[in-house]
């Protein structure tokens, strides 16, 4: 599976169901359709793409959202929901992540209090595991067997992996600084008022 492909199967989710269990459905249902090499290249284009969102700048991104902190598993998730808010959203984020103060889904968040994001909370996890799911589908075997995630690493034998951000880590809760790299972000989500 090429890039161009995966970004259609991500944007056609967003097109032909509603929410996000919706769409892992359908992914999973059109993975399944696909020959095996497609289940696996989805993945790897999937790990791909995350690895490029594996910035500072995204990542302080996210902690502006989330209120000033941003674990490692919920930075990995929220590149996930990035990716799932389609290819020019994610492209435009990891060149300048201000731009997901544009985002209708960010836009639904400002002014809410956190406690009520509940199904729009910036993440998507499942997302990871869409693919798994559909080799399960086809093949029987079960998810929790290694063979799948063998065949991904296998595809992505030539990739060099990237185990740090990419960038200068700075404090988002630092607001000058925060205003000056995230100014849409940082107005859209005051860190001292968002409970």
């Amino acid at each position: 599976m090429d890039i161009d492909s995966f970004w259609k199967l991500i944007e056609h989710s967003r097109g032909r169901a509603r929410g996000r269990a919706g769409r892992l459905a359908w992914l999973r249902d059109e993975l399944a359709r696909k020959p095996m090499a497609e289940i696996v290249g989805f993945q790897v284009c999937l790990d791909r793409l995350c690895e490029q969102g594996f910035t500072w700048e995204l990542w302080c991104a996210a902690e502006r959202i989330f209120g000033g902190w941003c674990s490692d598993d919920s930075f990995c998730y929220f590149r996930l929901w990035v990716v799932g808010l389609g290819r020019t959203m994610f492209e435009r984020a990891v060149r300048d992540p201000d731009t997901l103060a544009e985002a209708p889904e960010v836009l639904r968040l400002v002014g809410r209090p956190r406690r009520s994001w509940d199904d729009d909370w910036p993440e998507w996890e499942e997302l990871d595991y869409v693919a798994n799911y559909a080799h399960e589908q086809v093949t029987g075997v079960p998810h929790t067997d290694v063979s799948f995630y063998r065949a991904v690493a296998a595809g992505r034998s030539d990739d060099v992996l990237v185990r740090n951000p990419l960038g200068v880590r700075w404090d988002v809760r630092d607001e000058p600084e925060a205003t000056r790299r995230l100014p849409r972000l940082s107005s859209q989500f005051p860190i001292t008022t968002q409970p």
